[in-house]
């Protein structure tokens, strides 16, 4: 990730440092001599420090299942090749407060609370970089309220450790956020104006002021934030292919992934907030830890008889997150390109140049020979693949490709280096519909999710002259389409644990998962699941040990 240009590898320790602590100048102070000149010592530094901060937390690669932990267990995901931190999110009753994934994202949110409260709190800061800090101490607030209920709510920077918090009410903390969001949006700067394009601007303030608002029940407030975004005119939703790709097989829905394709520079008209990556080899520092969505994501090909990595199958992945039955079978329309090949993939194949070889199949797998009613065929470069039943759990299954890209200079693929994509306009269009629906405006809700699916059945619609193809009325019009329609846009995008407990639709959603799409294999289902519980997290059993000077309780059944 390149941010603001600056070399993260020469300059980490340093802006950690300035970001957490600052003292008068002596003698004894460290001077910065270089071509950077004096950033390193400035607001600017710190900002880029919680950009630095963000990428720590959703590039964790430790715990290579921490990307499952926020989709399994929901309606959206499924586990595959497991590793282990998110097995409890699907198995709830193995869920408790000493939980990897748990604890490094409680940790990591207070991290950025932390750094932000330095910025915002520094005398005379500028106000466009206090709102960039607000943004990103709302946005952590907002997950913590979310996630875990009342929390302790700090607004102050904390240079010693504290042993004494206690939970705030969430109406204390989303006070705090909503001053935060207001502010930001009023400061930072519009989409084209930022100091690089990969900074926080207006749109995303708008975007998650949205998510915040409707969490809270303020929903003529959510749409009035977010409606700016959407009329503007500073974003278009891709609806022709362009980009570098164009030469190749794919669409304008996935032309948006495609690492090449995704920044504003780069022709993406619908990207708010791109998060983005650079070579290491180009950049030094350029990629943050080992970010491991890709090899959660993508199904692991390369355990597949005459396959390779490459890019045209999504370079290396080891399938640890599957998408559940309810998305590969239950909620897409005949002719959405969201759910075209280059978008959930179905089919692969071979794509070994020298691959050719006999094997047998029965009812589209591959099979022994011995197998009663099996069927001898030869395959070959370019013929579609065939795997085994059990391959459907780990190494072949219907995926989304958002995450795939493959680097030539790591054909294992340990990271990711493409970029993230984290607000696009969609998004808006998606927000506003579902507080038009909370404010009884089904015909406003419906017209915005038909901008979206004018764009989705659009070359359907000219292949087949079906011109309303895909249209939905105010009749359709509630918050589980709503829901479903953030899968067929968002899926691999939004953090999906989040949307259904700020919707307060975790325990629906996950008991009609077990009811009516439940894994077929034991080890693969949701079991334990307590709506009394599991709607929230468990406090980290390490944050409430050390804070032996006041209570800092737990929620209930952990």
């Amino acid at each position: 990730m390149k941010i603001n240009k600056i070399i993260y590898s020469a300059l980490a320790a340093t802006i950690m440092a300035v970001g957490l602590v600052s003292c008068s100048d002596s003698f004894l102070d460290e001077k910065m001599f270089s071509s950077y000149g004096s950033d390193v010592e400035d607001v600017n530094a710190k900002i880029i420090g919680l950009h630095r901060q963000y990428a720590t937390l959703w590039g964790m690669s430790s715990n290579q299942g921490f990307t499952g932990c926020w989709q399994d267990g929901t309606d959206v995901g499924a586990p595959g090749d497991t590793e282990g931190v998110e097995v409890p999110f699907y198995q709830y009753g193995s869920l408790n407060s000493e939980n990897v994934g748990v604890s490094y994202l409680w940790n990591s949110l207070y991290g950025i609370i932390n750094s932000a409260n330095i910025i915002i709190n520094t005398e005379n800061v500028d106000a466009a970089a206090k709102a960039e800090a607000e943004f990103f101490r709302a946005y952590s607030y907002n997950l913590l309220v979310t996630l875990w209920g009342n929390v302790p709510l700090i607004t102050e920077s904390t240079p010693v450790p504290r042993t004494d918090y206690t939970r705030n009410s969430v109406a204390e903390v989303d006070a705090v956020i909503t001053a935060d969001l207001n502010d930001a949006i009023a400061n930072l700067p519009e989409v084209d104006k930022t100091v690089t394009q990969n900074r926080i601007n207006k749109d995303c303030a708008r975007i998650l002021a949205a998510e915040a608002f409707l969490r809270m029940g303020k929903n003529a407030e959510a749409e009035a934030a977010v409606t700016p975004t959407i009329t503007s005119g500073n974003y278009k939703l891709v609806q022709e292919r362009y980009g570098k790709f164009l030469a190749d097989a794919g669409d304008y829905y996935s032309d948006m992934y495609r690492w090449g394709n995704q920044r504003r520079s780069q022709g993406n008209t619908e990207g708010v907030w791109v998060f983005q990556m650079e070579y290491e080899r180009d950049v030094v520092g350029g990629t943050i830890d080992s970010p491991q969505q890709r090899r959660n994501w993508v199904a692991s090909f390369h355990k597949i008889e005459g396959m390779v990595n490459a890019d045209s199958i999504g370079g290396r992945g080891n399938g640890r997150l599957r998408l559940s039955n309810y998305v590969k079978y239950g909620i897409y329309q005949k002719g959405d390109i969201r759910n075209s090949n280059h978008n959930i993939r179905r089919v692969v194949y071979y794509n070994n140049p020298t691959y050719s070889a006999d094997i047998w199949v029965k009812d589209g797998y591959r099979v022994d020979e011995s197998t009663p009613g099996a069927t001898k065929i030869h395959v070959q470069t370019g013929d579609r693949a065939y795997w085994t039943v059990a391959d459907t759990l780990n190494t072949m299954y219907p995926h989304t490709t958002k995450w795939g890209g493959y680097d030539e200079t790591d054909d294992f693929g340990y990271a990711i280096v493409k970029d993230w994509p984290i607000m696009r306009l969609a998004d808006a269009y998606l927000l506003r519909a579902e507080a038009r629906i909370k404010q009884n405006n089904a015909a406003g809700a419906a017209e915005d999710i038909n901008v979206l699916r004018d764009r989705a059945f659009k070359t359907y619609r000219a292949e087949t002259g079906d011109a309303t193809a895909g249209a939905v009325s105010a009749a359709d019009m509630n918050i589980d389409f709503l829901l479903d329609e953030r899968i067929r846009e968002l899926v691999g995008e939004e953090n999906r644990r989040y949307t259904l407990c700020r919707t307060g639709k975790l325990a629906e959603r996950v008991q009609m998962i077990m009811d009516k799409w439940a894994e077929g294999t034991d080890s693969k289902k949701i079991t334990g699941f307590n709506a009394s519980t599991h709607t929230l997290l468990p406090i980290p059993l390490s944050e409430i040990q050390l804070n032996k000077d006041a209570a800092l309780e737990q929620n209930p059944g952990y």
